[in-house]
């Protein structure tokens, strides 16, 4: 499996002719693996994850942001608990973003996730993010009305400035150290119906599924759009998208493992170097410690 060729396929750093429909969500990249091969793929990817991570945390001067977005049904709980299994809990945050409170709504929409972005030496898992303000919001204009914004502020070119808040939020991060990567599981139509009711008929599962669900589902070109517009107005270099096959979840496992794997190693990070009087230390403490 060339990792390097898959992670180059979905990823957008330029969004200027991006469409959605020439993505399959249920392409698999011409990989063949068994259930048992995938799983073992994906250990050996969490083992290299966590190694990874293990060095971002002692050097303490980078972080990672993960930002997950999807439809319902799409994978993003399952992606970011197998991806993540094997992550030191003291490396990395997970922030679910539902519906905003009170206090959120009287603030910019940025500032509840500004406050939750990665301290250096960790990474940052957003579940939902600052992009549901151009996708569900988008959808929904009534929520839009929830904000109070002053009427100066809205306009025709209204997306047009939120999606430049987002672009100047996310370069600002970049630029202070915060290394970025954007998930879109790109789930069919098709798959999320065949989820929702493996929902319905699972007693286990019956607490992931609400009627608004199927309520959102007749929604669903407007998502679409409001997705790739989203993708095409905000994939750069130093934020890319990753358009994530999401129909089949063990490869959209493996490629979310494969791009937090390559943004890590583009970091080179590594355990600090003792400087000449801290390895003497080191030894005056080692003498000690045999004398004892």
């Amino acid at each position: 499996m060339n990792m390097e060729a898959l992670l180059k396929r979905y990823r957008i750093t330029d969004g200027s002719k991006f469409r959605l429909q020439d993505h399959d969500p249920a392409d698999d990249g011409g990989v063949k693996l068994s259930k048992s091969d995938a799983q073992q793929q994906l250990q050996d990817d969490v083992a290299r994850l966590s190694a990874l991570q293990e060095k971002l945390y002692a050097q303490d001067r980078w972080a990672v942001l993960a930002v997950f977005q999807a439809m319902d049904a799409a994978g993003k709980d399952s992606s970011i608990k197998h991806v993540m299994s094997g992550i030191n809990p003291q490396g990395c945050d997970v922030n679910p973003f539902k519906q905003p409170s009170a206090e959120e709504l009287d603030h910019d929409f940025l500032w509840r996730t500004a406050r939750r972005t990665p301290e250096r030496g960790r990474i940052g898992i957003f579940n939902r993010s600052h992009y549901e303000e151009v996708l569900v919001v988008r959808v929904h204009p009534e929520l839009l009305e929830r904000q109070q914004l002053p009427d100066s502020q809205r306009g025709a070119d209204f997306w047009k400035k939120r999606f430049d808040s987002i672009n100047g939020f996310e370069r600002h991060l970049a630029q202070n150290g915060t290394a970025i990567c954007k998930f879109f599981l790109n789930v069919s139509k098709k798959e999320q119906k065949k989820r929702f009711l493996e929902r319905i008929e699972d007693p286990a599962k019956n607490w992931k599924f609400s009627l608004g669900d199927v309520t959102e589902r007749q929604r669903w070109p407007a998502y679409m759009a409001a997705y790739e517009d989203a993708i095409r107005n905000t994939a750069a270099p130093h934020a890319p998208w990753y358009v994530v096959p999401a129909d089949r979840k063990w490869f959209t496992r493996l490629i979310v493992a494969g791009a937090l794997i390559d943004t890590l190693q583009r970091l080179r990070p590594d355990f600090p170097q003792l400087s000449v009087a801290a390895r003497k230390e080191l030894k005056k403490a080692r003498v000690a410690l045999e004398a004892e």
